[in-house]
């Protein structure tokens, strides 16, 4: 038995750092940090979850190239369960160059390679239906999937028992809520960037958001705010904004969504009440902005709770 599936992209990272600006054509600019790291939000939660202590699994869709190489071997490093990982021959793995300035904060070349041509058809329910959660990473990169396939994998897996949750990622195609509409009524938990949710919704107020979401099905809805922490309301009436642990220092946000998600459905997982959930939720994606890359600043989840009570002094609730 799995805790939590997550489905969805999966990328190979090259991370330049600092850079905050382009050279010239022809021209050569100097970092200090040029490295490669497992990324995409499928990958980046998976492999959170599974350092926190989550039983996790993957399903998603590599090539049989270098940059897949990379991803199958870090799952397995860190224990994720691959039954659900498709190897295509012929198919580039999906991969991206991160560049990172000064400040942490990242600008993307993306390709989305396999996960453009992952499909419904992709999709192993017998893995999802080992999971006692579902987590659908990265949805609007994944054109053959995106909209009323993955409305459908939702709806079954909810008929199943099984708690679902969606993200979404950018959608630079502007189709935004042609795609996630459907998915909508059968989601459990809805977990989206500020950004995003603005771009869904139309709307800049963050409890309006949520209230355009819950008006259309989901039951509740999580609003990351990046250093504003998360704002939490659910169909229940329950609503709470947690703030977060700005006073540290930023050394690269890549990733810090996907982890600020492992800790919420870490607390899912655990029975946590929403309030915890999106306390845990923030500590994790501390502690994946304290280091550079998706996942190298997660800690097992007694480290993560040891560092929220060392901090707690420091914290104070808005």
């Amino acid at each position: 038995m799995l805790d939590v599936i997550c489905l969805g992209i999966l990328v190979a990272d090259v991370i330049a750092k600092p850079v905050n600006r382009l050279p010239g054509v022809g021209k050569l600019q100097l970092v200090e940090q040029l490295e490669m790291y497992v990324g995409g939000c499928a990958a980046n939660t998976g492999i959170d979850l599974a350092k926190i202590g989550i039983q996790t699994g993957i399903i998603g869709k590599i090539g049989n190239d270098g940059f897949g190489k990379l991803i199958d071997g870090e799952l397995n490093k860190y224990g994720v369960n691959i039954d659900g990982l498709r190897r295509e021959d012929g198919a580039k793995t999906s991969a991206s160059i991160v560049l990172v300035n000064n400040q942490g904060e990242r600008s993307f070349i993306h390709c989305l390679g396999a996960n453009a041509e992952f499909c419904e058809e992709d999709v192993d329910f017998s893995v999802i239906k080992k999971a006692k959660v579902l987590f659908i990473a990265g949805a609007l990169l994944m054109p053959n999937f995106d909209g009323e396939p993955t409305s459908r994998v939702l709806k079954k897996a909810q008929a199943e028992g099984i708690y679902t949750v969606l993200d979404t990622a950018w959608d630079s195609t502007g189709k935004w809520m042609d795609l996630i509409g459907p998915c909508l009524p059968y989601l459990d938990l809805f977990i989206p960037s500020i950004e995003e949710a603005s771009m869904l919704s139309g709307t800049d107020n963050v409890e309006e958001m949520a209230d355009l979401f819950l008006s259309r099905g989901v039951k509740l809805v999580v609003i990351k705010l990046g250093t504003e922490g998360c704002f939490i309301k659910s169909n229940q009436g329950e609503k709470f904004t947690i703030p977060t642990y700005t006073y540290i220092k930023a050394a690269d946000t890549t990733g810090a969504g996907d982890s600020f998600v492992a800790g919420f459905l870490t607390g899912i997982v655990k029975g946590w009440n929403l309030y915890q959930c999106g306390k845990f939720a923030n500590a994790v994606g501390t502690h994946c902005v304290m280091s550079v890359g998706a996942n190298s600043g997660i800690k097992g989840i007694n480290d993560i709770l040891k560092f929220m009570e060392e901090n707690e002094s420091l914290w104070s609730e808005k």
